[in-house]
């Protein structure tokens, strides 16, 4: 695997969700505490920015064109020409949730979770949100990340960050979900798990949160490889490029001190690095 190098240093908070979307060669990716979405082109080296109503957890390509995003307040359509339009709110603000990572299937259908934007309290949620509507699938997180799924689609794999802990579920052909179960947890002093990626193989990565780089999982639950980051704050990665082995992965740099910004000052960049195996194409939402 090659060496990873910062191409655009967008000195994101908590920057997440990183999307290929292959039609634009673009890396589409969120700042959630900058309330920002972010757009990057790797051949000619351009990139733009929009404001976001609120703190954005995903955006999400829809077919046809255009983004769901999942924001604190719900989840919005989004077209950089005309902003930001309410599709639907979800829970009880009371709670004091928000949108946290989403992902697409090879169906169409949108995954995503919710958390507790104080980090403390179990509220978090797995949804899914299908032709059948919006459907909440477990609970009892207080921060979720992913979901991502297996390449033949029977296994989705989701993440409680603060429990250090991947789950997996079957999935039945209609998105139900049951045989909830570990895949793999991550041992103290290694950092937190934060956004899954599955490549072709199989192989679930995840971007390790005060881990200083994304771990590769086979599909036992074994570590079978491990790419350095310069940064200790490593979100998700995603991959891109005509043939799926750029990998590109997004950092933030939230919670660090002054020294450790000082000493990370690629923190909150966009990262890029190859690898030997393809990850899988992004899917687009069929119904948004």
């Amino acid at each position: 695997m090659g060496e990873p190098e910062c191409v655009l240093r967008a000195d994101a908070q908590l920057g997440e969700g990183p999307v290929w979307r292959a039609e634009e060669d673009a890396v589409w990716f969120v700042d959630i505490k900058g309330k920002r979405i972010h757009r990057y082109e790797p051949v000619t080296g351009a990139a733009w920015s929009w404001a976001a109503p609120d703190q954005p957890g995903f955006i999400a390509p829809a077919a046809g064109g255009g983004w769901v995003a999942g924001l604190k307040s719900g989840l919005h359509r989004f077209d950089p020409k005309t902003g930001f339009e309410l599709m639907t709110t979800l829970e009880d603000p009371a709670l004091d949730n928000r949108l946290n990572d989403g992902f697409v299937d090879a169906q169409g259908r949108l995954w995503f979770g919710s958390m507790h934007d104080g980090e403390t309290n179990l509220t978090g949620a797995l949804y899914r949100l299908d032709a059948q509507g919006l459907k909440r699938m477990d609970t009892g997180y207080c921060i979720t990340n992913g979901p991502a799924m297996s390449p033949d689609g029977r296994i989705l794999y989701h993440t409680d960050t603060l429990q250090k802990t991947i789950y997996a579920f079957d999935v039945a052909a209609n998105g139900d979900l049951s045989n909830k179960r570990v895949f793999a947890k991550i041992e103290d002093g290694a950092g937190y798990p934060d956004g899954p990626a599955v490549d072709a193989e199989g192989c679930v990565w995840t971007g390790l949160y005060a881990g200083w780089g994304a771990r590769r999982y086979s599909p036992k639950g074994e570590v079978v490889g491990f790419v350095k980051l310069p940064c200790a704050n490593v979100t998700k990665i995603a991959f891109g490029g005509d043939d799926l082995k750029t990998v590109y992965a997004t950092t933030a740099w939230k919670g660090l001190s002054d020294a450790d910004r000082k000493a990370q000052p690629l923190a909150g960049g966009l990262f890029r690095f190859e690898v030997d195996v393809p990850g899988l194409p992004q899917n687009q939402m069929a119904h948004a």
